[in-house]
C-alpha cells in the first residue's frame, strides 16, 4: 500500500491537523508524541496484544528484543534462518544462543532439552520468523508454541512478511496461538502496511523493559509522528477493507498456478524463490528479465547460502494477472534457453 492513494490521503489529513513531520528527539525526552501513543494503543487492539511499542523499523525492533529482554543465564534458541537483525540483537545481548534446524520443532525441543541437562537454568526464548523472506516457507508455529509451553519459554515471532496477509484481519500468523504461551511478536510497518516503522507486541512488563533497557530505543530519535499517523490509517484500512487482502491473495494464487505451468514447482506463499545456484547465473537471469520489463532482482550470498543464489519473486496486488503470466512465461523461456 506504499503508493496507495488511501495512505496519501491519510498523510495529507494528518498534516492538515498539525501532525509533525519529525519528532525532534528521543521518546524519553521530548520526542514522544500523541500519535506514537495513539498508534501503540490501536496496534495493541488490532493485533489482540497486551501492549505495543513503536520503533523506527523492524530491524531495530528485533535488535531491541534480543539485546534488551533475554538476561544473562538465559538461552535464545533460534531457527538457523532467522533474520540478520535478530542475530545482531543476540550479539549485543547477554544470553547464550543456540540454533536449530530450519522449521524443525523437534530439533528445537531436543536442543532445549540438552541445554537443560547441561545445567541451563535461565529462561528460554524461542525465535523464528512466521514466514521466511528468502525461502517463502511457513514456520510450524503451533509446534514451536507447544515446545515453548512445555518449558515455560517465550516464543518470539517475526511477522514481517505475514503482517497484512495472514490472520483474520491481517494480524499475522501468530494471531490465535495458544494464549497460555508467552508471546512476543514483531510487525514491520514498511512492507504490507505501506508506511515505516516496526511494532513490538508483548506483555506490558516486557514493553516497559524495552523502554528502559533497549539502547536503540532509549538513545534514538523517535520515529516521525507523521509516520505513526499513516500506520494508524493503514491498520484502520486493514480492518475495514478485507478486499485489499483478498486482491493480494487472488494474485498470489494466480502466480502459484503460473509458476506451476512454467515448471517451477509448487509454492504456498506470496514469496516464490526461484533457485538458480551460482551468483553469475542469477544476476544474468534477473538482468534478462528486467530487459523484458519485469522488476525482478537476484539475491546472492551472504543474504542466502553460497550456491543458492536465486530470484526472489514477491507478489503484490499492484500487478495484473497478465503481467504475472508474462513474467513466468519469460522466466521459463530464458531458463530453457540457458539449459
Amino acid at each position: 500500500m506504499a503508493g496507495a492513494e488511501l495512505l496519501r490521503d491519510a498523510a495529507r489529513a494528518a498534516l492538515d491537523r498539525g501532525v509533525a513531520t519529525g519528532s525532534g528527539g528521543s521518546r524519553l525526552l521530548r520526542g514522544n508524541d500523541a500519535e506514537h501513543i495513539a498508534l501503540e494503543a490501536e496496534a495493541a487492539a488490532f493485533f489482540d496484544a497486551p501492549a505495543a511499542l513503536y520503533m523506527g523499523a523492524g530491524f531495530p525492533g528485533n535488535v531491541a528484543i534480543f539485546s534488551g529482554l533475554p538476561m544473562q543465564g538465559d538461552l535464545v534458541l533460534h531457527d538457523e534462518l532467522v533474520h540478520a537483525s535478530a542475530h545482531d540483537g543476540m550479539r549485543l545481548g547477554r544470553a547464550e544462543t543456540l540454533g536449530f534446524a530450519h522449521n524443525d520443532a523437534d530439533a528445537a525441543r531436543d536442543a532445549l532439552k540438552r541445554w537443560r541437562e547441561a545445567g541451563g537454568t535461565g529462561r528460554v526464548w524461542i525465535a523464528c520468523e512466521s514466514l521466511y523472506s528468502m525461502e517463502g516457507d511457513l514456520a510450524p508455529l503451533d509446534d514451536l508454541a507447544a515446545v515453548a509451553a512445555e518449558d515455560g519459554a517465550v516464543l518470539v515471532v517475526d511477522e514481517a512478511h505475514a503482517t497484512g496477509l495472514y490472520g483474520a484481519r491481517g494480524q499475522g500468523r501468530a494471531h490465535g496461538l495458544d494464549p497460555s504461551v508467552d508471546l512476543v511478536t514483531l510487525h514491520t510497518c514498511g512492507k504490507a502496511l505501506g508506511s515505516a516503522g516496526g511494532l513490538v507486541c508483548a506483555d506490558p512488563v516486557l514493553i516497559d523493559t524495552l523502554v528502559n533497557r533497549a539502547r536503540n530505543f532509549v538513545f534514538s530519535t523517535a520515529p516521525a509522528p507523521l509516520d505513526a499517523a499513516v500506520v494508524r490509517a493503514s491498520l484502520t484500512l486493514m480492518a475495514a477493507r478485507p478486499e485489499l487482502r483478498a486482491a493480494a491473495w487472488d494474485n498470489i494464487r494466480h502466480a502459484h498456478d503460473a509458476a506451476r505451468r512454467a515448471g517451477l514447482g509448487d509454492f504456498s506463499t506470496q514469496i516464490l524463490p526461484v533457485i538458480v545456484g551460482e551468483d553469475a547465473g542469477a544476476v544474468a537471469l534477473a538482468t534478462a528479465l528486467q530487459a523484458r520489463g519485469h522488476d525482478v532482482r537476484a539475491i546472492r550470498p551472504p543474504t542466502v547460502p553460497r550456491g543458492t543464489a536465486r530470484l526472489r519473486v514477491s507478489i503484490t496486488p499492484n500487478v495484473t494477472p497478465a503481467e504475472i503470466d508474462a513474467l513466468f512465461a519469460d522466466l521459463a523461456d530464458l531458463r530453457k534457453a540457458a539449459a
